[in-house]
């Protein structure tokens, strides 16, 4: 990951989203040159000098102080995601360079899996931080079926989503789930460049899916932990289900995400059935 070059492109693309008038400044019309703020507005609203600002907008945030990106964030109007983001992108800048490195994954403790094993009710992963799922209860294994195939090991979501044909059916919203991903996976990359696995996904996706390298490079950074989804399932068909991702703090890295669907509806309705079908699949001597 190339801190200088990452810095650039997210700094260009939140400037050229703003307008002047959505910044609270005086629009003397004519044409602009550049879509959005210009450098020498971003500055004035920062409260810094267009020298100063240019030069963090051309990569350079080393020693750059917090109260100078806190005024970045008021100034292009910053999500908490973002702001992360950019604090993530001056650490690594004024920081020593990483090399990459192999993290310890996370465990699955047994009080855990116990856990999910009792929510029979709930659709259950436990995902690690780059989304592939390290555990399940039977009902989540029954909503998502092509993630844990019968054989082999589960696959990771982002890998399903950009190289597995069956998610673009399965997920009639499929671009908006991917651009889900993609912007997920680039909060990760600024928060820790030096992760090997997620680096090593990153590279592979950016080579074999043209979705997946044009929309990294657009540095759009989002959280995911709650909303919904629509799925087109191979057995109940379609249905959609709200979810929530909760943390672990006993395993770093992992997080559980649960599904539900919305009471009284046909979405219930066909939930209700996957529970019936998943248990009668666990029953059943020849599952």
């Amino acid at each position: 990951m190339d801190t200088r070059s990452d810095t650039r492109q997210f700094l260009t693309a939140l400037r050229a989203r703003l307008s002047p008038e959505q910044a609270g400044l005086t629009s003397f019309g004519g044409e602009r040159r550049v879509p959005g703020l210009r450098r020498e507005e971003v500055a004035q609203l920062a409260g810094v000098s267009t020298a100063y600002y240019t030069r963090m907008e051309r990569g350079d945030l080393g020693g750059v102080s917090d109260s100078v990106l806190f005024a970045l964030v008021r100034a292009l109007q910053l999500t908490e995601a973002e702001s992360a983001h950019l604090f993530d992108l001056s650490r690594a800048a004024t920081g020593p360079r990483r090399e990459l490195r192999a993290k310890p994954e996370p465990k699955v403790s047994p009080r855990l899996a116990q856990l999910l094993d009792t929510m029979r009710d709930v659709p259950a992963i436990a995902m690690n931080r780059v989304s592939t799922p390290v555990a399940s209860n039977a009902l989540g294994r029954a909503l998502f079926p092509d993630l844990f195939p019968a054989d082999a090991a589960p696959l990771n979501h982002a890998r399903y989503l950009f190289l597995d044909e069956r998610s673009r059916s399965f997920y009639p919203d499929w671009e908006d789930s991917a651009r889900g991903t993609v912007s997920s996976l680039r909060l990760l990359a600024g928060h820790d460049p030096s992760d090997r696995a997620l680096m090593t996904l990153v590279g592979e996706l950016a080579t074999r899916s043209p979705e997946f390298r044009t929309w990294w490079g657009g540095h759009t950074v989002r959280t995911h932990t709650a909303g919904s989804k629509r799925i087109h399932h191979p057995v109940v068909g379609d249905i959609t289900v709200g979810y929530e991702t909760l943390e672990v703090p006993s395993a770093h890295g992992l997080r559980l995400v649960t599904y539900l669907a919305e009471p009284g509806t046909p979405s219930a309705d066909a939930l209700d059935l996957l529970r019936s079908w998943a248990a009668d699949a666990v029953d059943s001597p020849t599952s």
